[in-house]
């Protein structure tokens, strides 16, 4: 399913769209829905070259959100992956092409070659000056007479609309841009076909594979070759692009998300690209951005273009269009100097036997429990509560030799530390900031109950849950209320507090909250049943010693 109100208003739609929420663009378009869908610049001076682009859409943002000051004035669209009609890239030259004449820009597709050809000798024979530049810069077949123009493209766009912004005559932005096209080389690799609006998408790229070399619409990769990961991915691309490419002291790239990989993705594979051993060849870099996709495929494409002082003049020239990244150089990334107080060093390890005692056994409870607490969050959340306190546990347990047993104060913080380190979720963070409050009571001169109680008060403070909310605060609080009674007292409260969230009909606070009461309703929480049973596990054979 597709958010579109038909197949057939699609595009005209999204122009509309893209032009109410264009603001200042200076934008418009020429009256003549559905046949001529032409987005053009209000602003264009007559006397200067008028730069015309386009093609099929489905490529968005490409062209028409190109179109403004320094890159296009005029941007055709046609039907999803359809070359625009002859009469549409016709007015679009008609409507932007004055004295200064007209440099028309499409990507080396057939319906391209035939449509805008014929509308730039209609053009002709009125007597309006047209140059033509056919982009074909796609190296996935490099012994085809006619290689496809993909990406690459943006390059060419943006060098004409420098020269044109910067007053050169049609035959100097003409010669500058069609050597900009044939220096490029570009190359794509997807895991996905893409979904065509009011068809769906074809998946015949099995798990474990990518296609390379794939087309703009969709067409099947040249090669089907194993999926190893990002660096491989990116690597392939560029180890080809640079055997491919020119030689050059520097190159631009250009890294272009084909429609759905996210941002994640697309700053993972830019890092391979430029900590490659090629990297240190590319000096400006566009992207990562989505600048010609092909609809929501799941692929990205690479670009380079050889550097000279020109084209590097020109790619770094500023542009106004509504999408278009700045132009940026490689820099490596920088590193600034932790604080001091992360690089304090750990406390001194002390001995308490008692204390080690303790914590080991408390750690044995929760490793014991892993399963049946796993089972008990997999009925209200993600099934995970009983792996993440006994990998807590038994990080703990590891580090105790090494911990200063004999200060209740450092002991604490040491605690802290360890918690936030090795207990993933809001869970370990909670309880890392429970020990680390009550290490800085200890150290005050409180005794260890009124510590932990201090630390229960910040945990719910930062937390913002308190008793009732079905949280494992719900067994820590009266747990700790009934301490000073002995620790069998204590298990006895967390116990009947964890009992008791299983008949809370809602969750205010944790990842239950997300869950719907019939679903929770005769559950206990998983955090608190982890209290009780570790408080239940200590009060069979120890004893509270004497504050």
């Amino acid at each position: 399913m597709q958010f579109i109100n038909g197949k057939d208003s699609l595009v005209v739609d999204a122009i509309d769209g893209l032009l109410r929420s264009s603001g200042g663009a200076k934008l418009a378009r020429l009256d003549g829905y559905p046949g001529i869908k032409v987005v053009l610049r209000t602003d264009h001076k007559p006397g200067r070259v008028a730069i015309v682009a386009g093609g099929g859409s489905g490529h968005e943002p490409a062209h028409a959100s190109f179109v403004g000051k320094g890159m296009l004035t005029a941007a055709v669209c046609g039907e999803v992956f359809a070359s625009p009609s002859i009469d549409a890239v016709f007015a679009a030259i008609m409507a932007v092409t004055g004295k200064g004449g007209c440099l028309v820009i499409f990507k080396n597709y057939t319906g391209d070659r035939l449509n805008f050809g014929l509308a730039v000798e209609r053009a002709r024979a009125l007597g309006k000056k047209v140059e033509v530049v056919i982009v074909k810069d796609d190296i996935a077949l490099p012994d085809i007479p006619q290689p496809r123009g993909i990406a690459g493209v943006m390059f060419v766009e943006k060098v004409a609309g420098h020269y044109a912004e910067q007053g050169a005559d049609l035959r100097t932005v003409a010669a500058m841009a069609r050597k900009a096209a044939d220096d490029l080389v570009s190359l794509g690799i997807s895991l996905s076909s893409c979904t065509l609006p009011g068809i769906g998408r074809e998946d015949r790229i099995p798990d474990g594979k990518a296609e390379l070399g794939l087309g703009l619409h969709g067409e099947p990769g040249v090669d089907l070759v194993n999926f190893e990961g990002a660096r491989q991915a990116a690597l392939v691309l560029v180890d080809r692009l640079f055997a491919a490419a020119k030689p050059a002291r520097s190159y631009a790239l250009l890294v272009n998300n084909l429609g759905s990989t996210t941002a994640l993705e697309m700053n993972l594979l830019t890092n391979e690209v430029l900590a490659s051993r090629r990297g240190a060849k590319i000096k400006l870099v566009l992207g990562p951005a989505m600048l010609v996709s092909s609809l929501d495929m799941h692929g990205f494409s690479l670009s380079l273009l050889p550097l000279t002082p020109d084209f590097e003049k020109a790619l770094l020239s500023p542009a106004g269009p509504l999408v278009w990244p700045p132009i940026r150089t490689h820099v490596k990334p920088k590193l600034v100097k932790l604080p001091r107080e992360m690089k304090s060093k750990p406390a001194r390890a002390s001995s308490n036997r008692s204390l080690s005692a303790l914590v080991s056994r408390a750690c044995d409870i929760l490793i014991a429990a892993e399963g049946r607490l796993n089972a008990l969050d997999a009925k209200v959340g993600d099934g995970d509560t009983g792996s993440t306190v006994a990998t807590a546990a038994r990080h703990l347990q590891a580090a105790l030799p090494l911990m200063p047993l004999a200060r209740l104060d450092r002991f604490f913080a040491a605690t802290s530390e360890a918690l936030s380190r090795s207990m993933g979720g809001s869970s370990g963070v909670l309880l890392a900031i429970f020990f680390s409050a009550a290490s800085q009571s200890a150290s005050g001169g409180a005794s260890w109950q009124s510590s932990l109680s201090a630390g229960l008060a910040r945990m719910m403070a930062y937390g913002g849950a308190k008793p009732g909310d079905r949280t494992m605060i719900d067994a820590i609080a009266p747990a700790l209320g009934a301490l000073s009674r002995g620790l069998g007292e204590a298990a006895k409260a967390a116990r009947a507090g964890a009992d008791a969230t299983a008949r809370m009909q809602s969750a205010r606070a944790g990842r239950s909250s997300y869950v719907s009461a019939s679903h929770l309703e005769g559950i206990a929480d998983p955090g608190a049943e982890a209290v009780a049973t570790l408080l239940e596990g200590l009060a069979n054979g120890w004893v509270v010693p004497a504050s």
